[in-house]
Parts: structure tokens; C-alpha cells; sequence
């Protein structure tokens, strides 16, 4: 159910199960992981195919995106549109599930490509500590569910609250050990380098989440996507500088 939700990733079958809708989030992470997996390969098939390293990079900046199939880019732009629309709190809800694209979410899109292709031009020049691309969206999806299971719910995100239904700490417990497995990989992948990118994640997540969580009052699927995309470019970034 996971895999057929949250990543693009073609499937023989999609079985939807009500009665295992509160074990989707706790596997959200795992998610992670294949497409941490996945990022990591074709980044490294890339540089051992000598492809053009602006190509290498372009492809590396936006392979995340389309190993999840922009879910979580479209919460970006969406999210972006209401947060930056400096409208009511009630417009701003209208606004965040308005199908149609406003202006600031597109300019918000070219602001993270021109920041996430930079950032993974400086990874792929480097091409240095790749490991953590693995762990980056585990960790960036570990942020994601505890935030959903923690935070008020807006009233209007259906998946996000029938996702928290039926949970309790049978649910928590294994995202926080997921939690904690990200960030030993990290450091045992890149040292206190490993570290460094892990704090920047964790960081740059909640800091998306906590201006995006004022501003609209609660947390949905939308909210989580705009703070998951900002968290792994921060990952990215912090890769790139060090």
C-alpha cells in the first residue's frame, strides 16, 4: 500500500487493505530507503558512465521527484501557494486545496530546482559520501510521519487523517527506530560528515514545518510534502558544501 502510494515505482498489483491503514506511515520510511537506494545507483551509474557532469547533475537533482512520482513536489507547490498568498487563515485553506497553480508556487519551483540543481552539481563534482543519499529520504520521511502522528490534523486532509487513525505508540516506536537507524547509517556511511547532513535534514524539515504548521493551524499530506522537499535540499546542500 505504501509502495503503490508514495513511490512511482511500477507494480505487478496495488492492494489497498482498510484494516492496515494505520501501518502505512510507519512504513513510509522504508519507502525511503528504495528510493534513497534507487538515487543513490543512478547517481553513481552516471558518474561511471562519464555523463556530462551538468547532465549528471540535472538528472541527480531531480531523480527524488520522479522516483515518487512529484506527490510530494505537488504539496510543495501547493503549500507554497497558501503560505505565501498572506491572505485570511480560511483563504489560505481554500488556497491550499485549489486545484489550479498560482503564481507563487511557481516561483517557489524555480527557486528549489535552481537550489537543488546547484546542489547536486556540487555532490556529483565532489563525488564524495554518495552513501547518503540512502539515508537522506529515510530520514526526511522519518520526519514526516512523526509529524502527522503528533500534529493536529487539518480537518480538510483526508489521507492524512485517516493515515493517523487506530495509531498509538505500536506505530510511533518503529518510525523513532527507523529515526535512529537513518542517523547511525549517516554516520557510519560519512562520519561527522554523516552528521552534519542529518541535522540539516532534521532541521531544515521542521523549520518548513513550523513556519508552514503556524501559518495554516495543523498538518496534512500537503504540509508534509512542502517540509520532506525542503528537508532533502538542505541534505543535499549540506553534502555539497562539506
Amino acid at each position: 500500500m505504501s509502495l503503490g502510494m508514495f513511490c512511482a515505482i511500477p507494480l505487478p498489483a496495488h492492494i489497498w487493505d482498510e484494516t492496515c491503514v494505520n501501518q502505512v506511515l510507519v512504513c513510509f520510511p522504508l519507502i525511503g530507503a528504495i528510493i534513497g537506494g534507487l538515487w543513490l545507483a543512478a547517481a553513481k551509474l552516471l558518474l561511471f558512465g562519464k555523463i556530462n557532469l551538468v547532465l549528471a547533475s540535472a538528472v541527480t537533482a531531480v531523480f527524488p521527484f520522479i522516483a515518487s512520482g512529484f506527490l510530494h513536489l505537488d504539496g510543495y507547490m501547493d503549500t507554497s501557494d497558501a503560505v505565501l498568498s498572506r491572505r485570511t487563515h480560511e483563504e489560505k485553506l481554500r488556497i491550499l486545496k485549489d486545484p489550479h497553480t498560482g503564481s507563487f508556487a511557481v516561483i517557489m519551483l524555480a527557486v528549489l530546482f535552481t537550489l537543488q540543481f546547484a546542489c547536486a552539481y556540487g555532490v556529483t563534482e565532489k563525488n564524495s559520501r554518495l552513501l547518503l543519499l540512502i539515508t537522506i529520504p529515510v530520514i526526511s520521511r522519518c520526519c514526516s510521519s512523526i509529524s502527522i502522528l503528533c500534529l493536529k490534523t487539518l480537518a480538510q486532509s483526508g489521507y492524512a487523517n485517516m493515515f493517523k487513525k487506530n495509531t498509538g505508540t505500536a506505530q510511533i516506536l518503529p518510525i523513532i527506530i527507523f529515526f535512529a537507524a537513518g542517523i547511525l547509517l549517516s554516520f557510519l556511511f560519512a562520519g561527522v560528515y554523516g552528521l552534519i547532513a542529518a541535522a540539516a535534514v532534521i532541521a531544515g524539515f521542521y523549520a518548513a514545518m513550523g513556519y508552514a504548521y503556524s501559518d495554516l493551524k495543523g498538518v496534512s499530506g500537503d504540509l508534509t510534502g512542502f517540509a520532506l522537499v525542503i528537508a532533502e535540499c538542505c541534505g543535499l546542500a549540506a553534502m555539497a558544501l562539506m
